[in-house]
């Protein structure tokens, strides 16, 4: 499925699970910018919106209610992730609503969330930017290996191949859903394999069908 397919499946199965002011808040406050940041930031980085939940309530320390437009938890990890307008309301905000914004992150700093800020210019404008940011992020943080390098959309292709098989994957299986030829495709799974994306699965002189490594598990699922 594309993505705006997933992202309605996304949003559907975190209303099914939502009600009252929960409820509400998701339906009014995943707006234009909340879809800007999934559509040309965090689907092109990671292809799924597993353990991703939009407008996502946490308590502060004065036992109140806020929202956070998007919070990634795994592993252990809570990643708040804000997306920032620049518009009359940002420009005209009292000194009381600006305090409350600078102490709202210092809570969550001390309650164990790690916080990314992205401006609505640079998700739309500069959205690789967006995308290396949180990428980088995921690698320190889950324990991504030093030489996972940058991957190109075509490599990123071929992992999603991977992803979506479930099971070891030959230089055929890449002919057939790529549309490449075998020499192509065994130039692309050797980059990967360089990359210690993937790894052998059968074959010692002449690998014969691939896999995801380890740390690339870990790292897209």
């Amino acid at each position: 499925m594309g993505f705006q397919q997933m992202h309605a499946q996304w949003i559907s199965e975190h209303l099914e699970r939502r009600q009252g002011e929960r409820e509400r808040r998701l339906r009014e406050g995943h707006g234009h910018a909340e879809k800007a940041f999934v559509e040309k930031v965090w689907w092109p980085a990671f292809g799924h919106f597993r353990q991703l939940h939009p407008e996502y309530e946490v308590t502060d320390f004065k036992d109140g209610y806020r929202y956070l437009d998007f919070a990634y938890l795994r592993s252990g990890l809570k990643l708040a992730i804000e997306i920032d307008g620049y518009g009359p309301h940002l420009r005209g905000i009292s000194r009381d609503r600006f305090s409350d914004q600078c102490r709202r992150q210092n809570d969550l700093i001390l309650d164990g969330w790690k916080v990314l800020r992205f401006t609505y210019d640079d998700v739309c404008e500069n959205p690789r930017y967006c995308q290396q940011t949180l990428q980088q992020f995921m690698g320190r943080w889950l324990g991504e290996a030093d030489n996972l390098r940058q991957i190109n959309y075509q490599e990123r292709e071929l992992l999603r191949q991977f992803l979506r098989a479930g099971r070891p994957l030959t230089p055929a299986d890449i002919c057939q859903t790529m549309g490449v030829e075998n020499k192509t495709a065994r130039k692309w799974l050797r980059q990967l394999l360089e990359k210690r994306w993937i790894q052998p699965a059968s074959g010692s002189v002449r690998i014969r069908s691939y896999r995801l490594s380890l740390d690339a598990e870990r790292l897209l699922l």
